[in-house]
């Protein structure tokens, strides 16, 4: 029986399918848009990605300039050099155009217009004003972040990666087309999809979960499990492509109402000390989060080791949760992901400060097993 009450909020006006992002300049314009900001990385640019948006835009009357200065874990700087180059044009709003990063960072610039500040004053802080208008035009299938509240960026001088959210976090619009991952190298498509699947396993399990986030998690889980391996192995499979961007709308989506759990609070601290990519820290860390948290949720690891293709007939309870950790361990050995955290170029001597940064994750608390300082130390070390 239902005894508590649950807040849906989709903040971001979705538009989905091949050819999505072609409508960028129709979007902008019923936005009231003249003047935007394109804020990307170099490696999309490279890929000839912001092309065909630039000349949508263009097409529709609507003046462009590009900002491309976004690293692969986007950091505070970065926020604020892009926010004087769209004041430098008086831009009205802000496409972004990539993964994670540049739509965090594009996200990122469209509040402090509004709000003012700088993103660290924000931290634990409500974000009172509406941001410009936005519209995140994702090119991997992992982040979500063109759906969700969040935004994660990295303090260069104390190491300190941050999350912010609020519904002034989120885009206005999100174009979510599959045609702009059809050339993502299958490095990328691994971490990227192994980022999606935490998010996904995570919400499946957050404390914060209820059946409509649970259904669209197990859902996701299950469409990463069949194609994740095929849009690896096959990055022009237009279908893996789009099953791939489905699972990681609904993910986004999930999580964006149920919360994360510790692995996003551990993989945080990661990236931010040692520069780890951040669907690689999700990916390596995924399992022995999982393990650790079997023995307080073994009937949804159970549903999770189904969803993910595993044969769980004959098996009691807790034997199919368990299988649900050894089919992510194989996934990541099939998709190439380091063995552990120490080849991503953690080493013993950040552990305490990486536990630090992440026991400040709200994250915590929604984890379904308690936590204790020593239970993530003991975690970071086992994922060495």
């Amino acid at each position: 029986m239902l005894t508590q009450r649950y807040l849906f909020r989709q903040p971001s006006f979705v538009t989905y399918g091949f050819g999505a992002a072609g409508l960028v300049g129709e979007e902008a314009r019923s936005l009231g848009l003249e003047r935007v900001l394109l804020v990307t990385d170099k490696g999309v640019r490279g890929a000839g990605l912001v092309d065909g948006i630039v000349q949508a835009l263009q097409a529709a009357g609507v003046s462009v300039e590009i900002y491309d200065g976004v690293g692969p874990n986007p950091e505070t700087v970065m926020v604020e050099d892009c926010l004087a180059r769209l004041r430098a044009m008086d831009a009205q709003g802000v496409v972004a155009v990539g993964g994670g990063s540049p739509m965090d960072a594009g996200k990122g610039v469209a509040f402090l217009a509004t709000n003012g500040g700088r993103l660290q004053d924000y931290i634990g802080q409500p974000i009172p004003k509406a941001p410009l208008p936005s519209i995140c035009i994702p090119t991997t299938a992992g982040t979500s972040s063109e759906v969700t509240n969040n935004i994660v960026f990295t303090d260069p001088g104390s190491h300190l990666k941050f999350g912010l959210s609020s519904p002034n976090c989120a885009a206005t619009r999100a174009l979510v087309d599959p045609e702009m991952t059809l050339t993502l190298p299958p490095a990328i498509t691994a971490a990227t999809g192994l980022d999606a699947l935490t998010h996904a396993a995570e919400s499946y399990t957050s404390k914060g979960a209820y059946d409509f986030t649970q259904s669209l998690a197990l859902d996701a889980i299950r469409l990463i499990g069949r194609w994740l391996p095929v849009a690896v192995a096959q990055g022009d499979n237009r279908e893996a492509r789009e099953r791939m961007m489905m699972a990681c709308l609904e993910g986004g989506i999930a999580f964006n109402q149920s919360r994360l759990t510790i692995v996003h609070a551990m993989s945080h601290p990661v990236s931010g000390w040692c520069g780890t990519p951040h669907g690689v820290a999700n990916a390596v860390l995924l399992p022995h989060v999982m393990a650790f948290n079997v023995p307080y949720a073994e009937a949804e690891f159970a549903e999770i080791a189904r969803a993910l293709g595993v044969d769980t007939s004959g098996m009691a309870e807790a034997q199919a949760a368990e299988a649900a950790v050894e089919r992510v361990r194989a996934l990541n050995v099939e998709l190439g992901i380091p063995e552990g955290l120490a080849a991503c170029g953690v080493t013993e001597d950040a552990i305490d400060k990486m536990t630090d940064d992440a026991l400040k994750s709200g994250n915590v608390r929604l984890n379904p097993r308690p936590v204790a300082r020593e239970d993530i130390v003991a975690i970071y070390r086992g994922a060495l």
